[in-house]
């Protein structure tokens, strides 16, 4: 039986500092996608061997802290449906995108995963709806506009196809938010459960990659693309245990505005890495965002299931 949070561990501090964490490691990747492409290897290739990496770590780390892997039924449905939502499809989706637009615009994408939470949360009960996370939710949107729109477009026409299949790849993450709160099971240990999750992931991926015959080995020596796919890995196993975490103790529509953080700080590492440009309303943004937290408050209480 997983023992409730107390102290600084229940206080909304606590809550504030993972989403924070969250949204700047989380952010990274979207530099590393772009960075894994540079080999030209096959999306889906990519994919594979970044949820290779991703379930051998947290298998180890499972087998260390002597947590094991729940083999009942709804713990295996929870596993595939989340494995299928957020890894197969949106992850693909993702590297078949990194390569035609910038970091700063991939990460921009994400924003649209808050107000579909918002939405399908209030929609199906699983949160009640108040004035002021309406406002937070509005502002965190406002903040992304404040981002993009002002002197701001598309390099080209064609990038505006690669938009629309991320924002469907953020809405697989949307709809995975609630089934993690509607489904999760109360005595579950968060992390067992995202090693099974990637677990589910590889094995769906593993006749994906050799039936579309996208299946490349990882290059040797390991080249820059190769260390990225291997960092976005890594991190995506620890950011994940983190959110899911999240989201059982502060709840969807909270969890999901990692989604905010995560797309400042995807375009800030687009700017350190790849000098990407970005106007003065990014400070504009930041601030928006600020206050957009601060409406957001996490609930006092878990989700019941």
């Amino acid at each position: 039986m997983t023992i409730p949070p107390s102290g600084f561990f229940a206080s909304k501090a606590w809550h504030f500092t993972i989403l924070i964490l969250l949204g700047v490691f989380w952010g990274l990747s979207f530099s590393l996608a772009r960075m894994s492409t540079e080999d030209a290897m096959h999306p889906i290739s990519i994919n594979y061997w970044a949820c290779v990496t991703s379930a051998v770590g947290l298998v180890v780390f499972c087998a260390l802290t002597g947590r094991p892997i729940r083999k009942e039924k709804a713990f295996l449905q929870l596993y595939f449906i989340c494995g299928l939502l957020g890894s197969v499809i949106p992850g693909t989706l993702y590297f078949y995108a990194a390569s035609q637009v910038s970091a700063g615009v991939l990460s921009i994408t994400v924003a649209t995963v808050p107000l579909t939470t918002f939405v399908g949360a209030a929609f199906f009960r699983i949160e009640k709806p108040s004035l002021l996370r309406v406002l937070g939710v509005i502002l965190g949107i406002l903040s992304i506009a404040f981002l993009v729109l002002p002197e701001t477009s598309l390099p080209e026409p064609s990038a505006a196809f690669w938009v629309f299949v991320m924002v469907l790849a953020a809405g697989c993450y949307a709809v995975e938010n609630l089934v993690i709160a509607a489904k999760m099971p109360p005595d579950a240990d968060i992390m067992s459960v995202v090693c099974g999750m990637f677990i589910a992931s590889l094995l769906m991926l593993t006749p994906i990659v050799w039936l579309t015959d996208a299946f490349v080995m990882m290059p040797w020596p390991m080249t820059a693309p190769g260390w990225a796919i291997i960092a976005m890995g890594l991190i995506t196993a620890i950011a994940y245990g983190g959110f899911y975490y999240l989201v059982v103790i502060s709840g969807p529509v909270f969890a999901s505005q990692c989604a905010y953080l995560v797309t400042l700080a995807g375009v800030f590492w687009g700017i350190v890495i790849y000098e990407e440009s970005h106007s003065a309303w990014v400070w504009v943004s930041l601030t928006v965002m600020i206050l957009a937290l601060v409406l957001v408050q996490p609930r006092a209480n878990t989700i019941s299931h």
